[in-house]
């Protein structure tokens, strides 16, 4: 990128601070004085939590906006549509300044600018940013940064502590969730409830499984892994979770799935975001009381699994107002804090210096003293999509084509054998990675 398009290391963003904590800070980038358009546009999927939406649209970009004399426009779409939306500038070579993403977009990274300049600023004003963070926006082998992760939010248990109390346990690893899923199942008819299905969340749950099992897509070099003994192990164990602990539904969930289950007390646990207990404390419904929050579940090769979102911008290259976009991702950094609140916690910082008084801000939280303080460190045993690797745009292909949820179905329903499932998707799988090796992207 050049012209009036560059990140101007000692100037840009001189009178950045647009929100308080920019103003000390010392400014390294400044805004271009030949921007091509004082109007900002930016699609983004609708998040999770009303309130946070309202703060966004309507109190941090009309402020923004009128302080840096620009029209903001904000199209907010569906999750489902995002991807299309997308596509479909790219084919047009027009659109939105400013896209936000659910996960990293590698795969679109010749059609975005590189944003290395924006994380070196935020790494100088805030310090480093989350490991899995890191690995999640660069590729590795081009040095290009195709995205810019906001934030995350955090991928955990959510469970009824009245039912794993009757059962006499709580759901630490994945073989206390077969073992006291099963009793929870037959004695007290609250099945465990995680996706098999082709969508988003069984994507993320079963790659949580999958890690604690030492299964992985691919190496840590970006080369196939995912025929493997580990990956057998993983599925074995799924059958045998899906078998004694679920009902046949969770092989055709959608989306919402998992927290309306919990949420109208048909299952005793998921894995999910923040979501759930927040959508049951603002409508005051009676199981509210008995939700609790654990991290991942371990197994033999440790705990973690990909948070459930990296939320990325990326700004097109052929975008007509390049360095808007640039300031407004970093001005939107330095009020970080306020996001973090007003999503209720569900959109957690990527750069941890950015909300300096995490601890302050959860243990001042009025809800229910405690509940949130396993957010402090969950960070560190989150990894990325495509872990132990960078993501990349295999990976990304891999998981939009729900290979991985299709696999765990085709064992789980029966279809296949552990080994027939893992042998038909590491065949699909294949392919992509030798695209991708071929286009030079990994």
């Amino acid at each position: 990128m050049g012209g009036s398009s560059t990140i101007r290391r000692r100037h840009l963003l001189a009178g950045a601070g647009a929100f308080g904590a920019c103003q000390v800070l010392a400014p390294t980038i400044a805004q271009s004085q030949t921007t091509r358009s004082k109007t900002l546009r930016l699609m983004r999927w609708k998040n999770f939590v009303p309130a946070y939406e309202v703060w966004f649209n309507d109190v941090f970009v009309k402020t923004w906006g009128a302080k840096n004399d620009t029209h903001v426009i904000v199209t907010n779409v569906g999750l489902g549509e995002i991807g299309h939306r997308a596509a479909a500038e790219i084919a047009a070579g027009e659109g939105h300044d400013l896209v936000l993403f659910l996960s990293p977009k590698p795969s679109f990274e010749d059609h975005t600018i590189n944003h290395r300049e924006i994380h070196e600023e935020c790494e100088l004003r805030f310090g480093k940013a989350h490991a899995f963070v890191g690995r999640s926006n660069v590729n590795p082998r081009t040095g290009v940064h195709h995205g810019f992760i906001e934030s995350f939010a955090p991928t955990l248990l959510t469970y009824r502590r009245d039912v794993w109390d009757a059962v006499g346990t709580s759901p630490s690893t994945w073989e206390d969730i077969r073992k006291a899923g099963r009793a929870a199942k037959l004695l007290h008819n609250s099945p465990v409830g995680i996706s098999f299905a082709p969508e988003h969340n069984a994507e993320h749950s079963l790659r949580a499984l999958m890690a604690a099992f030492g299964a992985s897509v691919q190496t840590e070099d970006g080369h196939l892994a995912l025929a493997s003994q580990n990956t057998l192990e993983a599925l074995n164990f799924a059958k045998a979770l899906f078998e004694e602990t679920m009902s046949p539904d969770v092989l055709n969930w959608t989306s919402p799935s998992n927290n309306l289950a919990i949420l109208s007390g048909d299952v005793s646990l998921t894995i999910d975001t923040m979501s759930i207990i927040r959508a049951a404390e603002a409508k005051g419904l009676p199981i509210e009381p008995d939700l609790a929050l654990a991290s991942l579940p371990a197994g033999p090769f440790g705990r973690g699994g990909p948070a459930y979102a990296t939320n990325t911008y990326v700004i097109w290259k052929f975008a007509r107002n390049i360095t808007g976009a640039q300031k407004f991702l970093l001005d939107y950094m330095a009020a970080f804090s306020e996001g973090l609140i007003h999503s209720g916690f569900q959109n957690m910082p990527s750069y941890p210096g950015t909300v300096p008084d995490m601890a302050h801000l959860i243990g001042a939280s009025k809800d229910r003293p405690g509940r949130y303080n396993i957010l402090l460190n969950l960070a560190d045993g989150l990894t990325n999509l495509g872990h132990p690797g960078h993501s990349n745009a295999a990976t990304d292909d891999v998981l939009n084509q729900r290979i991985i949820s299709a696999m765990f179905a085709r064992v789980a329903s029966g279809s296949a054998t552990p080994k027939e499932a893992m042998d038909l998707a590491q065949a699909e799988i294949t392919p992509i990675f030798q695209k991708w090796r071929d286009a030079g992207k990994i």
